[in-house]
């Protein structure tokens, strides 16, 4: 499966921080997600939220992500840094809520669950709080040191150990640590786009995460996922990825592409027809989503890599 992203472009480029706009795979906008916007921007609201929380604005925070969980309730991101607003707000069982369903959503999220075993340390419930240290150590030890996340993982164990020694004492911080700036999620956007030209897609997913800690749910950033899950054989997240991007964008060609060809892959050739004929509505001249999916219908099955 070729990707649209012009990748040529990112590697003659000196900056890529500076660099013009990328076309995201039949992204339909074409920009990286600080320059593009969909039908309901979620990620105008979540970068709000994020700036009133970095100025302890907690109610304003609370009430920009709370916008965003009305459109994407599964955005793992969205639901960590709602929990950090309660956090500030001193809801201590509400923060809990948030942070469960952020690990829920993403099993992979050591900030958020690193929260969680703290928020509940401080709740009193010992046993979950060791339970969830326990699985920081396992995911800690499996990485060896040598993972992306290693330093995350060895300050998350340390947290959470100080808080279990607290007990009900345990502070709990509405910011703990830096929160990605515009400029760092673009770059970690490019960056996994990049990696899945090159088909190291556990790598991108790995990018695209911190992207999402910039920018929340945003479609393209979503799709990408979905892509990524997909090509790993995850079908399940990935088409929860794809339906996301298509509630908050429902015109977004990417996802509707994407989620067409995962229907062929599943063998709903029905569900497939439907998506191109989505993009048919979409794309009076034509694009290139709808022929590249139109392609793979008249396969009639995924087409080897």
């Amino acid at each position: 499966m070729r990707f649209r992203a012009c990748l040529a472009i990112l590697l003659a480029s000196t900056a890529v921080a500076t660099a013009g706009p990328v076309r995201a795979a039949g992204s339909g906008g074409g920009s990286m997600p600080s320059m593009s916007a969909p039908q309901y921007d979620p990620a105008a609201d979540y970068r709000a939220g994020v700036a009133a929380l970095e100025a302890q604005r907690f109610a304003d925070a609370k009430r920009a992500f709370d916008r965003v969980l009305a459109v994407a309730p599964m955005d793992a991101s969205t639901n960590y840094v709602a929990g950090l607003a309660r956090v500030g707000l001193g809801d201590s069982k509400g923060a809990k809520r948030f942070f469960e369903k952020a690990v829920k959503y993403d099993g992979g999220l050591i900030a958020a669950r690193r929260e969680l075993a703290v928020t509940l340390a401080r709740l009193g419930d010992k046993a979950k709080a060791e339970a969830e240290l326990a699985t920081l150590n396992q995911r800690a030890a499996t990485c060896a040191g040598t993972c992306p996340q290693a330093d995350e993982f060895k300050a998350a164990i340390e947290a959470v150990t100080a808080a279990l020694a607290q007990g009900p004492q345990a502070q709990l911080t509405p910011v703990p640590g830096p929160l990605f700036s515009a400029a760092a999620g673009d770059s970690a956007y490019l960056e996994a786009v990049a990696l899945i030209n090159e088909r190291r897609y556990e790598a991108a997913i790995t990018s695209l995460t911190a992207a999402e800690r910039a920018f929340g749910a945003h479609p393209d950033i979503l799709t990408y996922l979905g892509f990524a899950n997909r090509k790993l054989g995850r079908f399940a997240v990935a088409e929860g990825y794809y339906r996301q991007a298509l509630a908050i964008a429902p015109d977004h060609r990417g996802a509707t592409e994407y989620y067409g060809e995962l229907m062929i892959e599943r063998g709903d050739m029905a569900g497939a027809k439907a998506m191109l004929a989505r993009l048919d509505t979409l794309c009076t001249f034509g694009c290139a989503e709808a022929e590249e999916l139109r392609r793979w219908i008249g396969r009639g099955r995924a087409p080897v890599s």
